[in-house]
C-alpha cells in the first residue's frame, strides 16, 4: 500500500431478482501510515574495518523497518559534511587520513 491508498471503500454487487438490483456494503475507512525508520545497521568490508593502505573499503547501511523513500547520508566523526549518499559508501584507495569512526544517517 501507498499513502495515496487511504480513503473510503465499499463493495457493490448485483442481485438480479432484487429491486433495485445493485446493493452496496457499508463504507470502510482505510488509513495508510508511514512506518518510522528503525533498526539501522552498518557493516563493513573487509570485516572489522581493518584495511591496508591504498586498499578498498566498503561501508553498507541497512534498515530493518521504515517506509520510503529512504535517504542515506554518510558521515565521519568530527565532520558534519556528508561523505556520500545512498546505502553504500566506497573508498577506493584508503589513506592514513581515512581512519576514524563512520556512521550513516537514514531518514
Amino acid at each position: 500500500l501507498q499513502l495515496h491508498h487511504s480513503g473510503h471503500y465499499h463493495c457493490r454487487g448485483r442481485v438480479s431478482t432484487a429491486v433495485p438490483p445493485w446493493r452496496e456494503s457499508e463504507l470502510v475507512t482505510v488509513t495508510v501510515h508511514r512506518v518510522p525508520v528503525s533498526g539501522v545497521s552498518l557493516w563493513v568490508q573487509p570485516p572489522g574495518g581493518q584495511v591496508a593502505l591504498r586498499d578498498r573499503l566498503v561501508l553498507s547501511c541497512a534498515v530493518a523497518t521504515g517506509t520510503g523513500p529512504l535517504s542515506f547520508t554518510w558521515h565521519r566523526e568530527g565532520s558534519e559534511a556528508p561523505l556520500g549518499t545512498g546505502p553504500h559508501l566506497e573508498l577506493q584507495h584508503v589513506g592514513d587520513n581515512d581512519s576514524g569512526h563512520y556512521h550513516c544517517r537514514v531518514s
